[in-house]
Parts: C-alpha cells; structure tokens; sequence
C-alpha cells in the first residue's frame, strides 16, 4: 500500500524519568493520522543511533529536544509531504538517506524514529488492521509474547549498589497471555511483601522494579526465588522462570576486568560465575552477560552456556543487522534484544529480527528505561512472532501500557498462539 503524507509534526513531551523526548503525529492522504512517542535508553551501546540533545545546559541540564522537534517539523516533513512512498520500506529509506549519517546523527535517531514509528501506525489505520498484523513479515505467524517483567533494578537504573541491572520474571509455564500476566503482577506483590517484612526499601528504579540494597546478584536472585514461591508457583521453565540482565558493559573496567559486589572478576571468573548461577537458580536467559567489547569472552561464553541458556547481546548488537550477521557468523550470543530506537527505523528494525529468524537466533523486543505510554513495541513483539516481550515491571503507567496492550490484542485474537518461538 502506498503512503501519501499529508502533515508530519513533532512536539518535545516528557518520557518516564521526567527527561525531554519527542512526540510525532503523522497525516495521511485519505485522513489517517497516528501518533508516536520515542523511547530513550540510560544503558545504551557506542553503537547505537545517536539521539539529538540540544546541549543548552538552562533547559533540562542539555537534555531538550528542540532540536530534533525542529528537524521532524523543518528539514523532514518538507522532504516527505505530498511525496508518494510505495510502503514503510521506502519511507525509511528517505529517511536514511535525508540524515546521510550511518549513526543517523545529523537528523537525530530520536527524530528518525518517531516519524518511522508514526507513519507505520498510520498506515496500519489506513488499512483498517490492527498495528501487529500490517507489522507482520510474509509467512511469518503471529505470537503473543512472554512477557519478561523487571522487578529488582540495580546498575544504571537505580541508585543501589547492585551491580547487574535486571532481574526479571518470566512466566514461560502459563497456558496463556493472561495467565502470564496474573503471574507477573502476583510475583511482584510478593515481592514487595518479602522486602518490607525483611525491612528493605520498596522504592523502584526506572522500570519500576524494585530497588533494594543489595549488592551480592545472588542475594537478589535468592529474594526472587522466594517470591516466585511466596505467590503459588514454581520456579522453572514449567512455571516462572527468571532472565538476567547484567548489562556487563557498565560494570566492565579499562584493564578488561568486570568489578561485581566490589570484586575484581575476569571473562573466564564472569562465565563460571554465569555457570553456578543457571545451576542454583532458574535462570533461562542472560542479556548482556559480557562487556560490548568483550569479543572473545563472548565466543567463551557462548560455546560454555549457549546450549542451555538464552545468550541475548544487546550493547554488542544495537539491532543493526548487519552486526548481527556478523555475530551470528563469530559464534556470538543465540539472540537479540530488538529496540527501535538503537537503529532508528521500524525496517531496519524488521531486517534485524528476520537475520535473527533465518539464522535460529531468539528476538527479545524491548522497551527503554526512558518510556512513554506508547506501546507500539508491543504490536511489534505480536506482528513479528518473536516470543518474548521485556517491558519492565506490571507497574508504572508507561511500562503497563504495554501489557495491556497485548492483553487487548489477547481478548481480539483468542486464538494466536501464546509462547517462546518453537
């Protein structure tokens, strides 16, 4: 289906941690219009699409969008009004091309994004389909995701002293999408059960996990067990399982080394540390179990724990396709997390998970730690048939969003499947 554009604007609005971001409304020809609000991430890649801050540091201490706004409603919207583009793929690619940077930093990836982002839904209302099914590749069937709740934070998203970022629960026994979602909710009100009566804070960190102090990753994951138990279900592959998101990059020191509860590890200590921990704990996937330059610790680690664990590279592949080709081709990771915004267009982002789906790698779609009530990743995670969905906690209106959308999708679509990719 062709895409006429009639009015492209953008507006700077807040995201989840009260720093700027764009909102994007797009027009269609025939009246369509869609809206798109533009993640932004805290523990982010060096390869990663570059956002566009403004730098003025007397308005949101540099962090304003101004800028980037001024690019969707200038430079971009001029380009693309009244041009007629033969489908999403032709769009972005004008979009890449206007920008004219690899990293898409002239134009802004946040300004990119969110204009791909707004005409994809826009075009799907055009269409009169849902979001998830104009989203879905050729021949590829749609799934309703697992969702992957994060309900202990540390590292870049909470001012604790736990080193490794996320903790997350994963319903991936639940005979369904709602099933999953009670037992993420139930989980994460033991939980907060648990730290009270132990006298740890209930305060969250970005995603809207829990922020204790601790330190030890293992004393974290002990608390985990307990409430997995404390709500009524197994701990397991069976029941609720739990997925790690270490994101090792910010833990990584210059001489190479990892520093995790103030000792000193390297590669070979961080992959035997992995091992103890799927041995004593249900653990079934680790995200960014190593430093984005850690090459050969992560061929290690593949070939130690790839046949049991998920090994998600996130920092090391930044949904760029191509980096995911070649990490497929070194032996690197057996999935990737997918974020729009870490390559800037909904295409590029499709060509990342069909790399993945022709190669057997997993896809993990995941949200940010700067988010708004969007829930365009969400649709994403359904259209794509990737399995699985990382949202954050079943708390905060910006991470709930997500979930119920997919609840939503849920209760139109009984009959899609539910579950991890077979």
């Amino acid at each position: 289906m062709s895409i006429e554009i009639t009015m492209l604007r953008a507006i700077e609005v807040l995201d989840s941690r009260a720093r700027p971001t764009l909102s994007v409304t797009v027009e269609l020809a025939g009246g369509a219009v869609a809206r798109a609000g533009v993640p932004s991430g805290a523990s982010t890649g060096s390869g990663e699409a570059v956002e566009l801050r403004d730098g003025d540091p007397e308005r949101y201490r540099g962090q304003g969008v101004r800028t980037a706004v001024g690019h969707v409603n200038g430079e971009i919207a001029d380009a693309v009004r009244s041009r007629r583009f033969a489908d999403q793929a032709a769009f972005d690619q004008a979009l890449i091309e206007l920008d004219g940077t690899p990293s898409k930093s002239r134009l802004g990836a946040n300004a990119v994004v969110g204009a791909s982002m707004a005409v994809a839904r826009a075009a799907a209302a055009r269409q009169g389909v849902p979001l998830w099914r104009s989203l879905s590749p050729d021949g590829v069937p749609a799934r309703l995701p697992v969702p992957h709740f994060n309900v202990l934070n540390g590292g870049a998203h909470a001012a604790n002293p736990l080193d490794f970022q996320e903790f997350m629960i994963a319903p991936l026994g639940a005979p369904d999408l709602a099933e999953a979602v009670r037992a993420g909710a139930e989980v994460y009100a033991a939980l907060r059960r648990r730290l009270t009566d132990g006298g740890h804070s209930a305060g969250l960190g970005d995603e809207g996990g829990f922020a204790p102090e601790l330190t030890r990753p293992e004393d974290a994951l002990a608390l985990l067990l307990d409430a997995i138990g404390d709500a009524g279900y197994t701990p397991g592959r069976d029941g609720v399982a739990i997925a790690l998101d270490p994101a090792a990059s910010e833990f990584r020191q210059p001489d190479g080394t990892y520093l995790v509860a103030g000792e000193k590890l390297t590669s070979t200590d961080m992959i035997a540390r992995y091992r103890q921990i799927t041995e004593d704990f249900p653990v079934w996937s680790i995200e960014d179990g190593l430093g984005e330059d850690d090459r050969d610790g992560w061929i290690r680690l593949t070939e130690e724990l790839g046949e049991g664990v998920q090994l998600v590279g996130d920092d090391n592949f930044v949904t760029n396709p191509a980096v995911i080709a070649q990490a497929i081709e070194d032996g690197i990771a057996n999935a990737s997390l997918i974020k729009l915004n870490q390559i800037g267009t909904v295409t590029e982002t499709l060509q990342a998970m069909a790399v993945c789906r022709q190669a057997g790698y997993g896809a993990m779609v995941s949200h940010r730690s700067g988010e708004t009530e969007d829930s365009f990743i969400a649709d994403l995670a359904v259209g794509s048939g990737c399995g699985q969905l990382k949202s954050g906690a079943p708390a905060r209106g910006e991470r709930v969003a997500k979930y119920n959308r997919l609840l939503e999708i849920a209760a139109h679509r009984p009959r899609l499947p539910f579950g991890l990719t077979p």
